[in-house]
C-alpha cells in the first residue's frame, strides 16, 4: 500500500492508540523474562548489583544471557570469550539502528537516548505501524516500557536467587526451575520468524551443528564464536537462495519480525516509507 500525508492525518490517533497498546503489550511478555537472567546471572556466579548493573548498562537480552552462559560455563577464565559472544550478538543492533535512524529523526540527544532503547521489540513493534507518528510512538513506549521492566524483574530474579543460595536457604539449581531453557527458548523465538527459505534454515542448522561438535572440545564461548563465523560466511555468499540476493525490491523487504510481502505490502509489512539502508534485514 502507498502511505499519503492524508492516511496519516485521518489515522493517526486510532494508529497512535494501537502503537501504544501494542508496544505496552511487548513490554510486559519481553519483562517477564529478565527474572530468569537475573537468577541465572547470580547461579554464574555475578553477585545482586552486579547482574543489576548489566541490564541498565548493557540492556539487550540476548547478549546478556549469552554473558552470563559463558562465564557460568568456563568462570572467569572464559570472561573474554564471554565479552565477545556478547559483542557478537549486539552487532545486531547496530543494523536496528541504520533502519530506525529515519524514525528517530534528528537531534543528537534524541539518537543518544533512542540507542540505549533500540533493541528487537522496539525495532518490531516500530515497523509494523503504519503512520510516522505511531511508528516513533511505538519505538519508545517499547524500548522504555522493556527497559523499565526488564531491570526491575532482573533485580526480583537476581535478589530471590541470592537468597536462595544464602546460607540457611535452601538452595538455588535453575535447572530445577526450568531458568536453563529461558535463554535458548528466546534465542528461538528470535530465529523463528526468519526460517521460510531455504538459505536461512541451512545457516541455521550449520551453525547449530559446528556448535555442538565443538562443545566439548574447546573452552566455554569459543563453539559459539566459531559457529557465528560458519553462518556469516554461508549467509554472505548466499548459495541456496541467490534469487533474494542481499539487495531489496519493491515490497519485497522484511521487517523485524513483521513479516514479509510480495508486491505490495500488507497492512501489516514493513511501511513504504522507512527507507531500507543498504540491504539490511
Amino acid at each position: 500500500m502507498t502511505l499519503d500525508p492524508a492516511f496519516d492525518d485521518a489515522h493517526a490517533p486510532g494508529e497512535s492508540r494501537r502503537a501504544v497498546r501494542e508496544g505496552l503489550g511487548v513490554a510486559l511478555a519481553t519483562s517477564a523474562y529478565g527474572v530468569s537472567f537475573g537468577a541465572l546471572a547470580v547461579a554464574a556466579g555475578l553477585d545482586v548489583w552486579q547482574t543489576c548493573v548489566l541490564s541498565l548498562v548493557m540492556f539487550t537480552g540476548g547478549s546478556q544471557f549469552a554473558f552470563v552462559g559463558v562465564i557460568g560455563s568456563g568462570g572467569l577464565a572464559a570472561a573474554p570469550a564471554a565479552i565477545a559472544s556478547a559483542s557478537l550478538l549486539g552487532v545486531r543492533n547496530i543494523a536496528y539502528g541504520m533502519r530506525m535512524s529515519p524514525v528517530i529523526g534528528s537531534g543528537f540527544w534524541r539518537r543518544a537516548a533512542a540507542a540505549q532503547f533500540t533493541i528487537d521489540e522496539s525495532t518490531a513493534v516500530s515497523l509494523a505501524q503504519r503512520t510516522a507518528h505511531a511508528r516513533t510512538l511505538g519505538f519508545w513506549v517499547t524500548g522504555i516500557g522493556i527497559y523499565v521492566g526488564w531491570n526491575i524483574s532482573t533485580f526480583l530474579g537476581a535478589f530471590g536467587a541470592d537468597r536462595l543460595s544464602a546460607p540457611g536457604g535452601v538452595g538455588f539449581d535453575p535447572n530445577a526451575y526450568g531458568l536453563d531453557a529461558a535463554a535458548a527458548a528466546a534465542f528461538l523465538a528470535l530465529l523463528w520468524p526468519r526460517l521460510k527459505r531455504r538459505q536461512p534454515i541451512v545457516v541455521g542448522v550449520a551453525a547449530a551443528v559446528v556448535a555442538t561438535m565443538l562443545t566439548p572440545v574447546l573452552m566455554a564461548g569459543l563453539p559459539v564464536l566459531i559457529a557465528a563465523v560458519v553462518a556469516v560466511v554461508i549467509g554472505w555468499f548466499n548459495w541456496l537462495d541467490p534469487s533474494t540476493g542481499s539487495g531489496t525490491g519493491a515490497g519485497s523487504g522484511t521487517g523485524a519480525g513483521s513479516g514479509t510481502g510480495a508486491g505490495p505490502r500488507s497492512v501489516t509489512g514493513e511501511p513504504d516509507d522507512v527507507p531500507e539502508r543498504g540491504g539490511l534485514p
